[in-house]
């Protein structure tokens, strides 16, 4: 029996509490490690590092998610998303201070790793909850707190500007970050909701799957391969705003630190505005027209902000890719989970696995031709990933058919 609420009600108090909690543990999610990237080129410096071996360095970040995305759901169904996920805010926070105590390149992998190990459990976890309370809720609401995660990284990413232009030791401002979003985390936890994750679950209709593809065979495999390279597009593109946009600017445009920490802070906030618009638009347009469109605004954008290299074309250049991929990752998961022929969740699996390796392989690739060629040119990764995913979105499911 559905204990969903039926359609046109409105959830009781502690269902809008829940939900408050759940957007609360995204915030302090995706704020986190904001903090973190507008200060690695004080990190760099610091310990003098070259572009290829920070890049390598960076690579723990999602190395560690790699390997310990496999656990999370183990540790879920021991513990339970709601003990798993606010905890894990806590651990995850105080991971980060592990960050300024590194004394060279190897202590810094290894403390990143921990912290994207921390990073990928609590990612699922949160989801995990929000997709409960959303069963209760009887509508889709997932969306919104992916918004409110892309408004706690862009909030993670003012206040580590901030913080690098008033010159606040490292050590110090993770600390205040720590704290209080460990204190948010610990609140929130009093409101998410009690008992097992499957407490809610109905049994839902088979989806429609696209015409042409019967089985899990040639035709099926080349579809979640492509999708995959789709998701590792996005990757791609996140990772050029996240590990290398403050980089670019303070040393190729010669920035000061504050403005240098606003390369992330423009892809985020364009990131977050097409998240909270894209349901629409892509009610509207079509999911292949919406990501294809996507694709050519990251490859336009940043190839001009690379020809003609100033502060104010880069910056638009970072908003338009992160504008460009909004809507590319969950486009990707959707289509890939509508792929017939396969175990349920084994497409939506596979595509987030290789959305991981994306993460891990761009800083090396991108770190390393920035040494041989300088960062502009590494930066064309973003242009060639704009590129591909306009010719790989025809692969998409276009729109969710009505039951």
């Amino acid at each position: 029996m559905s204990t969903a609420a039926p359609t046109g009600t409105a959830p009781d108090r502690r269902l809008r509490l829940a939900r408050a909690a759940v957007a609360a543990l995204f915030l302090t999610n995706g704020a986190l490690f904001a903090n973190v990237v507008p200060r690695y080129p004080e990190v760099k410096a610091s310990l003098g590092l070259s572009n290829a071996v920070l890049g390598t360095a960076l690579a723990g970040f999602p190395l560690g998610a790699l390997v310990a995305g496999l656990l999370a759901a183990t540790a879920i169904r021991r513990f339970r998303s709601a003990r798993v996920a606010a905890p894990g805010i806590v651990l995850l926070a105080a991971s980060t201070l592990l960050i300024p105590l590194a004394p060279n390149w190897v202590v810094l992998a290894a403390a990143l790793f921990v912290v994207g190990a921390l990073d990928a459990v609590v990612d699922v976890a949160q989801n995990v909850h929000g997709l409960r309370v959303q069963r209760l809720y009887g509508r889709s609401i997932v969306n919104s707190y992916h918004g409110v995660w892309s408004i706690g990284a862009v909030l993670g990413g003012l206040m580590g500007s901030a913080a690098a232009g008033l010159h606040v030791p490292l050590a110090l401002h993770l600390g205040v970050s720590a704290g209080l979003f460990s204190l948010v985390a610990a609140v929130a936890y009093r409101f998410l909701l009690p008992g097992h994750d499957d407490a809610e679950r109905t049994e839902e209709a088979d989806v429609v799957t696209p015409a042409g593809l019967r089985a899990f065979t040639g035709p099926a495999v080349k579809v979640l391969a492509a999708l995959g390279i789709l998701a590792a597009c996005g990757a791609l593109v996140e990772d050029a705003g996240s590990s290398w946009g403050a980089i670019y600017l303070s040393g190729d445009l010669r920035t000061s630190a504050a403005t240098a920490g606003l390369a992330f802070v423009a892809l985020q906030v364009a990131m977050t505005i097409g998240r909270l618009t894209g349901d629409r638009a892509v009610d509207r347009f079509g999911q292949r027209t919406v990501v294809r469109a996507g694709g050519a605004f990251a490859a336009v954008g940043m190839g001009l902000a690379l020809a003609v290299p100033t502060v104010g074309t880069a910056l638009a250049g970072f908003a338009l890719a992160g504008l460009g991929v909004a809507t590319l990752v969950p486009a990707a998961m959707h289509s890939a989970d509508e792929v017939p022929g396969l175990p349920s969740g084994v497409g939506l699996t596979v595509v987030s696995w290789l959305l991981r390796v994306g993460f891990l392989l761009s800083p090396p690739i991108v770190g390393l031709v920035a040494d041989l060629a300088g960062l502009r040119v590494g930066l064309l990764s973003v242009v060639f990933a704009g590129l591909v995913t306009v010719l790989l979105s025809r692969v998409l499911v276009d729109r969710t058919e009505s039951a």
